[in-house]
């Protein structure tokens, strides 16, 4: 009925259930305040395992309360009532009963229907049993309520009652997740916690609207893994990511709150809609079909354009490739979608058939017009109505920089750099376009400079920092995150989604708890604080250097080592070394139940990482042995460096062949799994060999500046001081920071290479004019003990994001004590050398060289000139720095400086 499901109804005819409704006779109210409840696992504030005055009970020892729906309800209502039953069995080990009508009279029974169209709500409303004033015609909201004899031979009742279908899903969902049931349960193995007897607290609690209104996944570069699984192990009966496994799929983004997919795309997956019934399998479970930038009109132009890659050539071709999408629009016309405009080249290629940036302008636009001709014949002649998005990614961006023309009705989809950096924001002229605007952004990707398919390792931290910056600034309509095979990518893939839910709900302040609800959710309140650091660790080590890129050459280059110093490769080594052993410890004191799950979810990707790691940085240092004639330290690190591939290879078998009795078999590849695209993906790991006449850096000095013989720093100065002729900070340990322009400089913790970071927020303040910066602008201090005169060489470590102001680079000002601030904007083009390094370190450098008039106490001041910058570190070289990849470790002298 709904796709590979089995329902446990019984159905009654429609007019069978009116008459039925009709016979209630009166009702005691709910009498309860409203309460907006953000917090999608706040469930153990209102479910209790122990009974108490006025609690509903869902599930005793001696009863179940049943579940009904009515039968004129929407498909998806009866797909998650039913997801409840069995949620509520794996909870308790007793499932309810499932109807969509009273067989006989119960004591208590949960309620669940869409507000005007389920028969039983409507009823209930109209009659004042339910209070929906604040429901009706809001987007994906939903009510959980508690009733008294909602209806004749119920006593008690408990209604889920949503303003729209998904609405009405999402909270039964809700449900489940507040008694124990993770969003995860199938995708990771996550067993709930056995608990006998569940009961609900009385009152009313109302969720949404969401911040977001589409809200969803894009399942891509599937070749290594999901579609391999798919293929071979759970769908082998499609030969591809099929109907059984999107089923998986759309439960998973219901679980989740979110509301639109785009479909795998590769060459190796059979398109979408090659399967008739993937759309009505996505209509059944309300789930928004949409399509990647690089595929306009929901179609798969890898596996549905029959002709050659140069025939898909709008100026050449323009009646066929109209046909071809005209096809599309016709079959899927009727179900709910987000129609892509534009045109590309065939598989993520720049459009053919154009050669001057005016002719690409011309030739888009057309493309677009045509478009939305074919979808006011078939959709809906008024265009503002239907769905329709626009993003302009890679060359396309500098075509709408260059004046493309985009209708007002339709959403602009921002992309990021496929590395976690937002590319452009709304503008203050463009904000009130109908569309709006939204973001595509990648925690997984196949493409230049270095791919990164293998871990997820975006720091939820940044996700935090990006999303919410352009949520700011507009992009509220559509977010879309690549989350490649989704699995290993659970923990970013929800954070991102729970923010388009609730972009209130995780704040800079609030940000470190996110891992700890996580840990408590999946694997219990015991080890939650342990686990939630031990992953905090993993994605502040791994977004120093991603374990898929793990070679400092880029392909074609001759082989060199690493920016890293023997120290900074010794601590990195110590680090995911103890990462190793407090996984052992952990995996051994959890209950059995769990160990699945955990392996997953903390155990592969943190010991992947630290054995690629290991592996790679044993054999850099056996490769410096062996240039300097260490030949025999040089074996044994080969031998160490060994021993961690092969432990890595076993750990990835295990993965495979034995977590959940092999379910996952075939999913889990190291990167990289084969010979495909290896003009972007990382080489086989191999122990290096270097000409380190060529090759290695060599230190330098600052000849600017004047030594003198140290000065005594006073007991009491708090600060930082020069170790070996340099001063290093971390960002967030400023002396003190001063609001300006209405905002100020705020400690984002988890986001940095070496520590956390600052930046400013508000993200919309305007810019600082530069004769304002010693008045106006919002400032960090940091107290400094210089024993030099002359000049310090200051160098700003900030993250790899982009401008939000059109025409200025990342732009923040520097100045030593009262002295006039010196400007710094840091400009890097997508695609140019410097970004490929930015990106791959997660850093840029702005550099300063800035008078020393006396020795003695200092302050060094940072002043925001635009927002959007992030500072992660300052390093001062007073004549002592050598080059290295992290900067030297913090020289932090007397009292701690931080506020």
């Amino acid at each position: 009925m709904h796709g590979y499901r089995e329902s446990s109804l019984q159905d009654t005819k429609k007019s069978d259930f009116l008459l039925y409704v009709m016979r209630m006779v009166s009702f005691t109210g709910c009498a309860c305040l409203a309460a907006q409840i953000t917090l999608a696992s706040a469930g153990a504030a209102w479910v209790k395992t122990e009974p108490g005055p006025g609690l509903f009970p869902l599930a005793t020892i001696e009863h179940t309360a049943e579940i009904l729906y009515a039968p004129d309800d929407f498909k998806v209502v009866g797909i998650a009532a039913n997801d409840l039953a069995n949620d509520i069995q794996r909870v308790t080990g007793r499932k309810p009963y499932v109807r969509t009508n009273l067989a006989a009279s119960v004591p208590n029974a949960v309620l669940i229907g869409t507000l005007d169209k389920s028969s039983l709500v409507n009823e209930l409303a109209r009659f004042g049993q339910l209070d929906v004033a604040g429901l009706r015609g809001q987007w994906e909201s939903f009510i959980i309520t508690t009733m008294s004899n909602p209806v004749p031979g119920i006593e008690y009742g408990l209604a889920i009652v949503g303003s729209d279908r998904r609405g009405t899903a999402f909270g039964v969902y809700e449900l489940s997740q507040a008694i124990g049931v993770s969003p995860w349960y199938w995708w990771a193995d996550v067993a709930p916690e056995r608990k006998s007897s569940l009961y609900i607290a009385p009152g009313m609690r109302r969720f949404g609207p969401p911040s977001v209104k589409y809200r969803g996944i894009f399942i891509n570069d599937e070749d290594w893994g999901l579609h391999l699984w798919a293929a071979n192990t759970f769908e082998p009966e499609s030969g591809c990511i099929g109907p059984k496994t999107y089923a998986k799929v759309f439960e998973l983004l219901l679980r989740l709150k979110a509301n639109t997919l785009w479909p795998a795309m590769h060459a190796c997956t059979k398109p979408f809609n090659h399967f008739p019934q993937n759309k009505l399998l996505a209509n059944d479970y309300a789930i928004v079909m949409g399509s990647s930038h690089a595929e306009p009109m929901l179609r798969n132009n890898v596996g549905e354009w029959r002709e050659p890659a140069e025939a898909f050539n709008y100026a050449t071709n323009r009646d066929r490739i109209l046909k071809y999408w005209e096809e599309r629009i016709i079959e899927n016309a009727q179900f709910e979608n987000i129609y892509t405009l534009g045109i590309r080249g065939i598989h993520d290629s720049p459009m053919q058939g154009a050669k001057t940036v005016q002719d690409r302008l011309r030739l888009l636009e057309q493309a677009i017009t045509d478009q939305r001709a074919l979808l006011a014949k078939h959709v809906n002649s008024r265009l503002e109505v239907v769905p329709q998005m626009f993003c302009p990614y890679k060359e396309v961006l500098d075509l709408y920089r260059a004046g493309l023309n985009v209708p007002d009705d339709v959403t602009i989809v921002w992309p990021d750099d496929n590395f976690g950096y937002v590319c452009q924001f709304p503008q203050p002229g463009e904000r009130n376009r109908r569309g709006g605007f939204g973001v595509y952004y990648h925690i997984s990707y196949l493409g230049r400079p270095l791919a990164y398919l293998w871990l997820c390792t975006t720091p939820p931290a940044l996700i935090w920092e990006e999303m919410t910056k352009a949520y700011q600034h507009g992009a509220d309509r559509i977010w879309i995150v690549n989350v490649g095979d989704i699995k290993p990518a659970e923990i970013c893939t929800e954070f991102f989604l729970q923010l388009a839910w609730d972009i209130n709900r995780w704040q800079q302040t609030n940000l470190t708890q996110f891992l700890v609800q996580w840990a408590t959710r999946e694997f219990g309140t015991t080890h939650a604080a342990e686990i939630a650091d031990v992953m905090d660790k993993y994605f502040r080590l791994n977004y120093q250097r991603k374990p898929e890129h793990l070679q400092w050459p880029l392909q074609g280059e001759e082989p060199q080592p690493s920016q890293l110093t023997e120290a900074e490769r010794s601590q990195r080594l110590a680090e995911f070394t103890a990462l190793q052993m407090r996984i052992a410890h952990l995996q051994n004191a959890l209950p059995r139940e769990k160990t699945d799950a955990f392996f997953q979810l903390v155990t592969y990707p943190v010991r992947g990482s630290a054995l690629a790691n290991i592996r790679y940085f044993l054999g850099e240092t056996a490769a410096l042995a062996t240039a300097t004639g260490n030949e025999t330290h040089a074996r044994a690190l080969v031998d160490q460096a060994t021993s961690a591939d092969r432990q890595l290879r076993e750990l990835t078998r295990v993965f495979n062949e034995e977590i959940a009795n092999g379910k996952w078999r075939g999913l889990m590849q190291l990167e990289p799994a084969d010979n495909q695209w290896r003009s972007m993906r990382i080489a086989r790991w191999a122990v290096p060999k270097f000409n380190l006449q060529t090759n290695q850096p060599s230190p330098y000095k600052n000849d600017e500046v004047a030594a003198r013989p140290g000065l005594r720093m006073p007991p009491d100065f708090a600060g930082f001081g020069e170790s070996n002729g340099v001063i290093s900070i971390e960002a967030e340990h400023f002396t003190a920071k001063t609001p300006g322009n209405g905002a100020n400089w705020e400690v984002i913790p988890g986001l940095g290479r070496s520590g956390d970071s600052v930046a400013i927020l508000p993200t919309t303040m305007h810019t600082v004019p530069l004769l304002q910066l010693r008045t106006n602008a919002p400032r960090l201090d940091y107290a400094l003990w210089l024993t030099t005169t002359g000049q310090i060489t200051v160098h700003i470590y900030i993250l790899p994001t982009h401008p939000i102001v059109p025409g200025h680079g990342l732009q923040l000002a520097v100045g030593l004590d009262d002295d006039a601030p010196q400007l710094l904007d840091v400009k890097v083009k997508v695609g140019s050398p410097e970004w490929a390094q930015s990106v791959l370190n997660a850093a840029q450098i702005a550099s300063v060289k800035l008078a020393v008039h006396r020795p003695g106490a200092h302050t060094l001041r940072v002043y925001g000139v635009d927002p959007g910058v992030v500072i992660d570190k300052i390093v001062g070289d007073c004549g002592g720095l050598q080059p290295s990849y992290l900067g030297p470790p913090e020289t932090r002298v007397g009292a701690p400086g931080q506020p």
